[in-house]
C-alpha cells in the first residue's frame, strides 16, 4: 500500500465528527500554507498541493457518507 491508500483508509475509519475536525484542521493548515507561500518561501512547496488534495479527499468521503444515508 502506498501513502495515499493509507491516508484514505485512515480517513474512512474516522467518525463523522472526527472527519469534520480533520477537515477544519486541514483547511486551516492550507490557509496558513497559502499565506506563507505568498509572503515567504516554503520549505516544501509540494505541501500546498498535498494539503489541497487532503481537503478534497475528506470532502469526497463526507459526500459519499451523506449519499449513503439518503
Amino acid at each position: 500500500m502506498n501513502e495515499r491508500e493509507n491516508a484514505v483508509d485512515f480517513l474512512r475509519g474516522l467518525s463523522d465528527d472526527q472527519l469534520s475536525a480533520q477537515l477544519r484542521e486541514a483547511c486551516t493548515n492550507l490557509f496558513r500554507l497559502k499565506i506563507q507561500a505568498q509572503t515567504d518561501r516554503l520549505n516544501v512547496p509540494s505541501e500546498v498541493k498535498r494539503n489541497r488534495r487532503l481537503v478534497a479527499r475528506i470532502k469526497t468521503l463526507q459526500t459519499e457518507r451523506t449519499a449513503k444515508t439518503v
